[in-house]
């Protein structure tokens, strides 16, 4: 006959303590029967954590059911809680099958009731860690915020079908034909990983190939291209004079993006997201290099500028400071506002974009040079997917754009007048550019 435990007092199970093993003196745990339900144990472990443990038959198992820690669940507690698994148990009802069962209704009521402003927020948080800029964080919760979720936010995702997705973008698909795009994108996203995550089906009516093509026109052919606006290149060396003429820091970063056909946060940092500009450190005036470090790059790749006799008699004409001084800081020394450059072009009454005078870069390459399309690809720091383009990347093809830059530099000042662009690098080369 199995032996009975002494049923303990309130006082005696408080009093109990972990064991300390006689050959090592160590603490170990330990399981005490306290009476009163057989089968009911105190765990009492070495870092002094305290369980109720039931060890009781179910079927042909004998598995230890926790039934909360001690003292928040009291020896009364623990011996009522007993008491009614054993009965469950004589009744034929399995406590852990029970349990289990519980379990799965409550995940299941979790799921049916998902809300998608709750999905988006969880997903937007999931996946800004993979976001290259911190504004992207800003940007998708912005645009789901204005557009989606005054139509989606309440209503759970396993419930959002076609009519919810046009109830977004009907009202903006032709008249902000990029923005609709983006969202519903962004839509397609967050459902899809609510179908990955058990939450709806499969089935996403925020998808466009073979879906919302059917209901939509192409944003390609509706959207309106807002490409940047350019300066046509053979007003550039009108304006180049006429910026040589203009005092101020912005005015020469200005002067040195278009010499070196550079990205305006490349020269002058953004502030927006703490990304500096261009610092001493990073020009090597003896080789004539700018070297700009992978982190700065939208390429996420290392980039070196060779720099012209009129980019490095510009920056000797900065004065130059310490490595990491910016060459060319704001009013408070610091990284400028993002208008920085902007408003030079503003008070030049000039209707054209800072960030257009890579494309000015690019017609004068392709329509007054015979530099190869990979050179000036290779200058405007662009990816290039392409196999051949890739093995040019590799190479970099420094001399080739310093020959190239120094053309530039020519036309920048001279325009074509001085010298007829392209023939210097065939002359050197002996060869096709």
């Amino acid at each position: 006959m199995p032996k009975i435990a002494k049923e303990l007092s309130p006082l005696e199970v408080k009093r109990l303590t972990c064991r300390t093993d006689p050959e090592t003196g160590e603490a170990t745990e330990v399981r005490y029967p306290v009476g009163g339900v057989s089968g009911l144990l105190l765990r009492i472990t070495p870092s002094g954590s305290r369980q109720w443990v039931l060890r009781v038959k179910i079927g042909n198992r004998r598995p230890d059911m926790g039934l909360g820690p001690y003292p928040e669940i009291s020896l009364a507690q623990a011996r009522d809680k007993a008491r009614e698994i054993k009965e469950k148990i004589r009744n034929g009802i399995d406590p852990l099958e029970e349990k289990r069962a519980l379990k799965r209704s409550l995940l299941a009521e979790q799921i049916s009731t998902l809300t998608f402003q709750k999905a988006m927020e969880e997903y937007i948080r999931m996946k800004s860690k993979e976001f290259r800029n911190p504004r992207q964080e800003t940007q998708w919760t912005n645009s789901l915020n204005t557009y989606a979720i005054p139509h989606l936010g309440d209503l759970p995702v396993r419930e959002i079908d076609l009519p919810h997705i046009k109830q977004v973008l009907d009202p903006i698909w032709e008249t902000k034909t990029e923005t609709a795009n983006r969202v519903r994108a962004r839509i397609e996203n967050i459902l899809g990983w609510c179908a990955i995550h058990g939450y709806r089906s499969s089935e996403n009516p925020a998808r466009w190939q073979g879906y919302l093509d059917e209901v939509y026109p192409s944003p390609e052919k509706i959207k309106k291209k807002n490409h940047f606006s350019a300066m046509p290149y053979d007003k550039l060396p009108d304006f180049m004079e006429a910026l040589k003429k203009r005092d101020g820091i912005a005015a020469r970063a200005l002067e040195f993006l278009i010499l070196t056909a550079s990205r305006t946060n490349e020269v002058i940092g953004d502030k927006r997201i703490k990304k500096v500009g261009v610092t001493w450190q990073e020009i090597d005036m003896a080789r004539k290099v700018w070297t700009v470090p992978a982190y700065r790059m939208k390429s996420e790749k290392v980039h070196r500028v060779p720099l012209t006799e009129s980019a490095i008699e510009l920056l000797k004409g900065m004065g130059e400071g310490a490595p990491e001084d910016l060459i060319f800081p704001g009013p408070k020394g610091d990284t400028p506002s993002n208008n920085f450059l902007s408003a030079v072009m503003k008070r030049m009454e000039q209707p054209y974009t800072v960030h257009g005078f890579r494309s000015t870069f690019k017609d004068w390459a392709r329509e007054r040079t015979a530099y190869a399309d990979e050179v000036s690809e290779l200058a405007l720091a662009h990816v290039n997917s392409d196999a051949t383009r890739a093995a040019y990347a590799r190479s970099e093809l420094i001399d080739k754009r310093r020959l190239m830059m120094a053309d530039w530099e020519q036309f920048c000042v001279h325009g074509d007048g001085e010298k007829e662009t392209g023939n210097a690098m065939l002359t050197e080369l002996g060869g096709k550019a």
